[in-house]
């Protein structure tokens, strides 16, 4: 597999994506570019320091003036910082936000994917699909299958490809169809999922350090609506490029139904996810999915459950608070989400466990729960890194700092609130083809984008939703990204010459097209105000502003 891809690498190295690819290559591991971005803050932090670089605080005021409180820019190399960066360490890596977040819900996701639950789910669904709708069920199933990890991409796409080389259609569509939908799709979904987790966390995380608004808490289906919109808009337009653009373009294939598609050493045979056995196995998880739902839905409905703070919306002397959001009383079940979804997650893959024999006692439970937990070693240390590079940078005062001369900087432009979104996911998009990773990414620009969209009047839930548009329209088109050798020998499965240079060009369309139509929908959902998910809208006010 590694020759393969390598060779095919060695003939695409020309060009943009080539200058891209070599580009990309040269910049340090993410967790090592946070330990120099480090470095770099604690230089920025001393001359910034020394020069008195300062800024007024929005809402804070001066306890002995009343005047809008100043906020100066702090040292790193300060007694107290140095103190504290040794004696909280432990503190500063456990208390990262996205790193109990994603760990939780990874516990629940592990086992659904281990125990076959994700991938014959997938199976199932697109094996089922009419000659004439395979295109737009492979999709829906491919942003669907997001949650899933690994499994979209290992079982989906290889999959698709068999599926169509069987309707007569060209296989490469067929990968090309699930390769858009899991990764250039990535944040579309109908539901939140372990991505809303990591995202949030480190919104949270942000929002946090900048002081900016110390009681606002993540809510994981703050993009709930949005996401939802998002896979809507994202179907036709991968089932339109497919149909009109890219399998026209490769021309009909000619090989045969199974041509190149019995190499084992590629992927996972999909028939492991067929069969008698798989329909038991699913029957079982959607009872287990029922039953999860249900308990939740008593959680919230029945009288006197913990979910609702009934007492949100009462004064202390027991008074009805005008105007009161339900939202205000769905807080508990909001933050509830995270534990949710792990329990949903382990509940149906365990139920599909036990009914297909992957599963045969709870050791193997255990068992599936502890391996997921080994592939989350590189997060932890990622993590490591990314909350020390947080925290410092909160310590310092920059990211307060740059947030509020950032945010008069754009306000001096004239430009529209919602043309800054705009921006803001072309600027994602851009970044993404160097930096692979969508935390890192975001560890990295949240503490200075939330707070100043913040202060421009967008939410933190806003600042979220955009940036994950322009994460995921590039994914498909970077070599960087971890999964691209892997398609590429997918690829070649079926047509030997095809290279790096050839995948590229076959997915510049899709991610052209995902780019644009995200990007506009961002726009207008921000011209319109429609809230981003429950108790999330698209606009903000800091507290005490107005």
């Amino acid at each position: 597999m590694a020759s393969a891809a390598d060779a095919s690498r060695t003939q695409g190295m020309t060009g943009f994506l080539g200058w891209v690819e070599r580009s990309g290559n040269k910049l340090p591991d993410p967790v090592f570019l946070f330990f120099y971005l480090i470095i770099a803050l604690v230089v920025i932090s001393m001359v910034t320091s020394a020069l008195g670089v300062s800024a007024l605080h929005p809402t804070a005021l001066d306890e002995s003036t009343g005047a809008a409180l100043e906020i100066e820019a702090v040292s790193l190399l300060a007694a107290e910082n140095i103190q504290r960066l040794w004696v909280e360490m432990p503190k500063t890596f456990t208390h990262f936000h996205p790193l109990g977040y994603v760990l939780v819900v990874m516990l629940g996701a592990g086992v659904a994917e281990r125990s076959g639950f994700f991938a014959a789910g997938m199976a199932k669904a697109v094996k089922a699909a009419p000659t004439k709708l395979l295109t737009p069920v492979v999709a829906l199933v491919a942003m669907l299958g997001n949650h899933a990890a690994d499994a979209g991409y290992v079982v989906l796409i290889p999959l698709a490809g068999i599926l169509f080389a069987a309707a007569g259609r060209h296989p490469l569509a067929g990968i090309a169809a699930a390769f858009a939908g899991v990764s250039g799709g990535f944040s579309a979904n109908i539901s939140p999922g372990q991505l809303d987790a990591l995202l949030f966390g480190i919104t949270e995380e942000a929002v946090g350090a900048s002081l900016l608004d110390p009681a606002w808490t993540a809510n994981i289906a703050g993009n709930w609506y949005f996401i939802s919109a998002m896979t809507v808009l994202f179907l036709p337009i991968i089932w339109y490029v497919t149909d009109k653009v890219i399998e026209p373009r490769l021309g009909p294939w000619t090989g045969g139904a199974m041509a190149g598609a019995g190499d084992a050493d590629t992927s996972p045979d999909p028939t492991v996810h067929e069969g008698a056995l798989a329909s038991k196995g699913l029957r079982h998880a959607g009872l287990a999915a029922l039953g999860v739902v249900v308990l939740w839905a008593v959680m919230v409905f029945a009288p006197g459950t913990p979910l609702i703070d009934e007492g949100a919306c009462l004064t202390e002397a027991g008074a009805v608070v005008p105007d009161c959001s339900i939202h205000a009383q769905l807080a508990p079940f909001y933050r509830s989400l995270v534990a949710a979804f792990f329990v949903l997650f382990l509940a149906t893959g365990w139920a599909y466990g036990r009914a297909t024999g992957t599963i045969k006692d709870h050791r193997d439970l255990v068992n599936m729960m502890a391996e997921s937990m080994k592939d989350m070693g590189y997060y932890l240390v990622l993590a490591f890194a990314a909350a020390h590079f947080v925290a410092m940078f909160g310590w310092s005062n920059l990211g307060l700092i740059s947030a509020v001369h950032g945010a008069a900087a754009i306000q001096s432009t004239g430009l529209p609130l919602p043309l800054v979104l705009g921006l803001m996911v072309l600027f994602a998009a851009m970044l993404n083809l160097f930096v692979g990773s969508a935390s890192a990414k975001w560890a990295l620009l949240a503490p200075i984008l939330v707070p100043m969209l913040m202060l421009l009047g967008i939410s933190p839930e806003g600042a979220t939703a955009a940036y994950r548009v322009g994460d995921s329209a590039t994914n498909i088109i970077t070599p960087l990204m971890v999964y691209f050798p892997l398609i590429l020998v997918f690829a070649q499965r079926w047509q030997k010459d095809f290279g790096l240079g050839s995948l590229t060009a076959t997915m510049l369309p899709y991610s052209l097209y995902l780019l644009v139509s995200g990007t506009v929908l961002i726009v207008i959902w921000f011209y319109l105000g429609i809230p981003l998910g429950p108790d999330a809208p698209v606009g903000y006010v800091l507290p005490g502003a107005g």
